[in-house]
């Protein structure tokens, strides 16, 4: 571990505490993705490698990341708050989290409500962009989770709930009908529709596709990023590579996606789930090795909030290579959606790492210094 200039007692807070006040801080370490040892300055919230003089020692450094990033979590869900707290309530303790977990940046792909719209480091909490509601035909979803239209009302909702997010809109593509059996939600018109809305709109759109037939519809339709893809078809990806398709395919639930095949489904669906699920991890792999954009997204909300470096151990056990994943999580994530690294002028969102999260990504779980818009955050 590389130290840090100017050593002095190690700063503590409250566990999961933020400072009030912004402070400038002075880190020594090797900064990913380059590597390169190099001094960093936060001043004012944001990075320089300049020394502006005067800045306080901290004890840490290591190996420097842009902060993680969880690509798939619903805050309103699972929340460590219980399901008796108020939508906000149940928002801020998963988004708290997740920050202590080292996540900086949320995406929150749909949502059952709109609370998730303030969320950021104004809150002491993790930047967050999200899609606003889930949009799912009349019993296409959960049952009270999405809102719920038909095809004609879908450019208008898709509209409305790109201006209620930040970014971003998410039709749920396919879901088990009355009878139990997977069947699409959208006929491809409804989904080449709702894509020109979106964009339109000034958003990007996705799409929770579990059938190969529902992930192929929303390439084809123009869909920017497809969710879970389940039974994503080897063949197929090629066409994400060239479309810039995004793949978010949230591994950690692939046993609760099986379970729920073999329990909640029609008797048929089991083993057709059993073999996309047993195919998956070779197709995320060679998704990857063809130049594939891969967010590392953990669905939270069926699992826990704040196990980001568990799915970025899910992706190098499919075969991603380690710096790919971590990078999935990291510096990749924040790019694709519009934050930079670690450079001059960036917000200084900054998590500290005892060794090389490309040798060991299982490092990732065990940060040691976080700093959120540059505010230290204490474990």
């Amino acid at each position: 571990m590389c130290g840090l200039t100017e050593p002095g007692p190690p700063i503590t807070r409250p566990r999961g505490s933020v400072e009030q006040a912004q402070r400038r801080l002075h880190l020594r370490g090797h900064v990913l993705p380059e590597g390169r040892v190099r001094d960093v300055y936060v001043v004012g919230g944001r990075i320089t490698f300049e020394s502006p003089g005067g800045v306080e020692p901290v004890v840490d450094g290591g190996w420097l990341v842009p902060g993680l990033v969880d690509g798939h979590a619903h805050l309103a869900l699972a929340s460590p708050a219980g399901p008796g707290a108020t939508e906000e309530e149940r928002v801020e303790a998963s988004a708290r989290a997740q920050l202590a977990a080292g996540v900086l940046l949320i995406r929150e792909p749909g949502s059952p409500g709109h609370a998730s719209r303030g969320v950021g480091p104004e809150r002491g909490l993790p930047r967050t962009t999200t899609a606003g509601r889930f949009l799912a035909p009349p019993g296409g979803y959960f049952p009270g989770l999405a809102r719920e239209v038909v095809a004609d009302q879908l450019p208008a909702a898709v509209s409305e709930e790109a201006a209620a997010g930040t970014g971003w809109v998410k039709l749920v593509g396919d879901f088990p009908d009355e009878h139990g059996r997977l069947t699409p939600n959208w006929e491809s018109d409804a989904l080449r529709v709702a894509a020109g809305a979106a964009h339109a709109a000034g958003a990007r759109i996705t799409v929770h596709a579990v059938m190969p037939e529902t992930i192929l519809a929303a390439v084809q339709a123009g869909f920017d990023a497809i969710e879970h893809g389940t039974g994503m078809p080897p063949d197929l990806v090629p066409e994400l590579a060239v479309h810039d398709v995004t793949w978010v395919p949230t591994l950690l639930i692939s046993d609760g996606v099986g379970d729920w095949a073999r329990t909640g489904m029609a008797p048929s669906e089991g083993p057709r789930v059993e073999a996309w699920l047993e195919a998956l991890p070779a197709t995320v792999a060679a998704a990857a090795a063809a130049g594939v954009r891969l967010l590392a997204g953990t669905d939270a909300g069926m699992v826990p909030h704040g196990m980001v470096a568990a799915e970025v151990g899910q992706l190098v056990r499919a075969g991603v290579p380690n710096a790919t994943a971590v990078a999935a999580a990291s510096w990749e994530g924040r790019r694709y959606l519009g934050l930079p690294g670690l450079e001059e002028g960036a917000p200084a969102d900054i998590v500290a790492l005892p060794e090389d999260p490309r040798v060991d990504p299982g490092v990732l779980s065990r940060h040691s210094l976080t700093v959120l818009a540059g505010r230290l955050v204490a474990r």
